[in-house]
């Protein structure tokens, strides 16, 4: 199984190399040369299986020969063991034809903890067969980087830095990211908005003699293992509702596009999806896309699923690399564009895109209402980042299975939950004493150089 960069300069690499690349040489993300498909009884074989034997099966042709059949089922084991539910991602049923998928049952109350885990467990076999050191660098809207300091934390081989925008993260996610005491993990409170740590990010990555010189790689969703890793639940869920006997619609509240990538993977591999439906906060990019056509960067707006909090979605470029019939050049081309605040879609890309995705927003009051009529109608508490799925996929309910996608546990957002329920949330008992823990971050301006420098004198030391 070969990797090909969406930007079409960079040299196609084996899994193992475009999982500890992560972002590719030419600035471009890494996909499958080809998607492998699975078969209609391939897909209902795995009705009832428990989690890890479907993602074995759903993952194992795209790692091609980087792991034997024997260390993948290892890594697949303890990447799971630690959920604190035995079918690490259940269904609940909402109403006659919704269902609620939980994804928060992971050591850091986040749906980012089916890849991180994963991808650290990955990471230690890979790195270990190397006898290789490598330094991660991460940016976070709020579960990534928590997800990332704890599949990472006190591996030897791996230093690891986290970039969140400063005051622009709920306080269960920073204290997730500053309260670990491993020397290895290192919080850093970047001045201004998630789309600038990314940016700093790409930059990092971009800058190839700082990238050689450190051993960079990345777990942000550009990296396409931690994609791969969410195409599973989508069949999980799936096969539990009769697919393939019948075709399933998912609502996914996302910001960066990932998770809503990861079930158009599912769906090109031959799962009967009816839908995908993006559901955005008021940083709203991606439905203004979806119906304009127009791709426009606004100004950053905080808000209570401060998770979606962002206006440059990294892994649309994958969707757009499909739309646009795998031509690297074009998507140079709007990528170019994009530095200049934004681009037109193609009618034909456009019709592409709309012929698996739909799309919807919900505003601040919106999201408020929904915690509190999700929990007065189906007595589910959601996080504010699942509401805003549940008000979406209410809009969009069809004849099939409707499933929406709910990313984080409540307790992460107890203030959001609070307003509107007047419930305040608890931590699950193992994480009690988060609030008392002391911290260790870093403030650091929004400045490359600076950022670079810090990192340097740090894998030094």
């Amino acid at each position: 199984m070969d990797y090909v960069s969406t930007r079409g300069q960079a040299p196609q690499l084996t899994f193992e190399d475009a999982m500890l690349t992560g972002l590719a040489r030419d600035g471009g993300l890494y996909v499958p040369a080809t998607v492998p498909t699975l078969s209609h009884a391939d897909i209902a074989a795995m009705a009832g299986l428990q989690y890890e034997d479907i993602a074995f099966r759903v993952m194992r042709p795209f790692v091609g020969d980087t792991f034997t059949d024997s260390e993948f089922g290892d890594v697949i084991e303890k990447a799971y063991a630690g959920f604190g539910h035995a079918a690490r991602a259940p269904l609940k049923q909402l109403g006659p034809n919704h269902h609620l998928l939980e994804l928060f049952h992971g050591p850091t109350l986040a749906f980012k903890d089916f890849a991180m885990q994963l991808i650290g467990q990955m990471f230690q076999v890979a790195l270990s067969r190397r006898g290789d050191r490598v330094t991660i660098v991460g940016a976070t809207s709020g579960d990534t980087g928590s997800a990332a300091i704890e599949a990472f934390k006190g591996l030897d081989a791996v230093d690891v830095f986290i970039m969140f925008p400063n005051g622009r993260v709920s306080e269960v996610q920073r204290r997730q990211m500053t309260t670990p005491v491993d020397a290895n993990v290192h919080a850093l409170a970047v001045d201004g908005s998630f789309d600038t740590c990314q940016a700093r990010l790409k930059d990092m990555f971009n800058d190839l003699d700082f990238r050689d010189g450190v051993k960079l790689a990345g777990v942000n969703s550009i990296n396409w293992a931690r994609v791969l890793a969410q195409v599973v639940y989508y069949f999980s869920a799936a096969t539990a509702l009769g697919a393939p006997h019948r075709s399933v619609s998912f609502t996914v509240p996302t910001g960066n596009f990932g998770d809503i990538f990861a079930g158009y993977i599912a769906k090109r591999m031959g799962l009967p999806i009816d839908r995908l439906v993006i559901a955005t906060n008021h940083n709203d990019i991606l439905d203004r896309a979806m119906k304009t056509a127009r791709y426009d960067t606004g100004d950053v707006l905080p808000s209570i699923s401060p998770s979606m909090d962002i206006q440059v979605s990294s892994n649309f470029e994958r969707a757009l690399f499909d739309a646009y019939d795998r031509d690297g050049a074009a998507v140079r081309a709007l990528m170019d564009d994009l530095k200049g605040g934004g681009f037109k879609i193609s009618q034909g890309a456009m019709q592409a895109l709309r012929d698996h995705f739909d799309s919807g927003r919900c505003d601040e009051d919106a999201t408020s209402a929904a915690i509190a009529s999700a929990l007065a109608n189906t007595g589910e508490l959601l996080c504010p980042h699942s509401a805003i799925g549940y008000h979406v996929a209410e809009e969009n309910l069809g004849t099939s299975p409707m499933v929406t996608l709910a990313t984080a546990h409540p307790a992460k957002f107890p203030d959001a939950v609070e307003a509107a329920t007047k419930i305040r949330p608890p931590l699950p008992p193992r994480m009690g004493d988060l609030y008392d823990r002391p911290e260790r971050m870093t403030e650091v301006a929004d400045d490359l150089g600076q950022l670079q420098a810090l990192i340097k004198d740090r894998i030094a030391s």
